[in-house]
């Protein structure tokens, strides 16, 4: 069965439809507030701390967003996050249309969204897996990896297509009206599936239960070490300074700049669609092409000379960073029990989320220092170091018969 069947109807389609048209508008206030951002300030270390104002309150608050996401019901949490998120965007988009808006405005507005994502990431994780009976769960998660960077694809460039036509505030307008879609996909899910006596019990036990699962599971481990070593080493540039370095290394306009981003969710699109493909027993010398395919193209683009060559680059770059994203969630979901979903998905997240905020500091001065070309390149010379140690130590970690510690949590229709 193609695992796109899975679209065909059910709550996991409709929450996917929810999602797309959500995942659209987000993509279109990021990459307009990037672009508002950059005419505010030229330094990469602003934008770093921009990053770190929304990195820090994940940091603080992200485990005790999977103690809620297992404890609570997910749709509910997911509904107050998505109405925090509508207020954020009209906000902002009302400063910017008022010509108005500073960095400060930007950074307390992180610090919101920040908040509201230390509940909403570990939830939506562990939400996904409750809409589909558990052999379905690896399509699943790659069905809603595809969708999220095909949106990726589409988003940056139709926000500046939109900006272009009506100016900058309308891409945070067109956000917050896309969460409309998300609470209505919401609304209609049906409740969690009770679980055994003992498995409900363990959903009220505190983070320490997660803390050991991931302690305990070297595979697990393994993947959320590869997943904080590229947020170290290569997240900061493509999701943070990739506004600088269209226009002030490329020197190109705004229209373009969408192009450019718009390239990075063809590459990170490509990239899930291949994940779909990958058979378990294959995994490993996948990442390890993944991981290669991120340090070539990482140097490419450090030292592209015009748009043409950068989009190349980026494509390549995303192809393989979605690569090891992909497979490093799917292997911690598929392992993960279900009563500590939530939990695990919060330590996933700060993997990502929680190393990114220092990281963005430490890489956009060390861009500041030596220059977001050499900058970019040595980064990828440490990324390849530090992957290629992990995957050598734990060889074998990530192909390993999954986890399965429970019958299929849901089997709604």
């Amino acid at each position: 069965m193609s695992p796109f069947s899975l679209l065909k109807g059910g709550p996991f389609a409709r929450y996917m439809a929810g999602e797309t048209i959500s995942m659209l508008g987000t993509w279109m206030q990021m990459m307009a507030q990037g672009w508002v951002v950059a005419g505010l300030t030229t330094s990469a270390f602003t934008l770093g701390l921009m990053n770190f104002a929304s990195g820090l309150p994940m940091l603080l608050l992200t485990t005790w967003g999977g103690v809620l996401a297992d404890r609570h019901d997910k749709r509910r949490i997911l509904l107050a996050t998505q109405i925090v998120q509508i207020a954020i965007a009209v906000w902002i988009g009302w400063l910017v249309a008022r010509g108005t808006v500073t960095v400060w405005h930007i950074i307390a507005a992180g610090v919101c969204l920040g908040i509201s994502a230390a509940f909403e990431m570990p939830a939506a994780s562990a939400l996904v897996p409750e809409l589909v009976a558990r052999p379905q769960l690896r399509s699943a998660i790659a069905v809603d990896r595809s969708i999220f960077h095909a949106t990726r694809l589409a988003g940056p460039a139709l926000g500046g297509w939109l900006i272009g036509q009506m100016g900058t505030s309308s891409a945070f307008y067109a956000n917050a009206l896309s969460f409309v879609a998300m609470i209505v996909a919401l609304a209609t899910l049906p409740p969690r599936v009770q679980g055994s006596a003992e498995e409900e019990a363990q959903r009220q036990t505190g983070m320490r239960d997660g803390w050991n699962y991931v302690r305990g599971d070297a595979p697990t481990r393994t993947m959320l070490l590869m997943l904080a070593s590229a947020t170290v080493c290569i997240s900061p540039f493509f999701m943070i300074m990739m506004p600088l370095y269209s226009r002030h290394i490329l020197h190109i306009p705004a229209g373009e700049h969408g192009i450019l981003m718009g390239s990075s969710g063809l590459g990170a699109f490509a990239g899930s669609l291949w994940l779909l493909r990958i058979a378990a027993d294959h995994r490993n010398a996948y990442l390890r092409g993944a991981v290669g395919a991120i340090v070539v193209s990482m140097l490419a683009l450090s030292m592209a000379r015009n748009l043409s060559e950068a989009i190349v680059a980026m494509v390549i770059l995303t192809i393989g960073t979605s690569t090891v994203f992909g497979l490093a969630n799917t292997i911690v979901q598929e392992r993960a029990p279900d009563a500590i979903r939530g939990r695990v998905s919060a330590l996933a997240g700060l993997s990502f989320f929680g190393v990114l905020p220092f990281s963005g500091l430490v890489m956009t001065k060390f861009a500041d220092f030596i220059g977001l070309r050499v900058a970019m390149g040595a980064a990828a010379l440490l990324f390849g170091a530090l992957a290629a140690t992990f995957l050598y130590r734990h060889h074998c970690a990530c192909t390993r018969q999954p986890v399965v510690s429970e019958p299929a949590v849901s089997t709604v229709a």
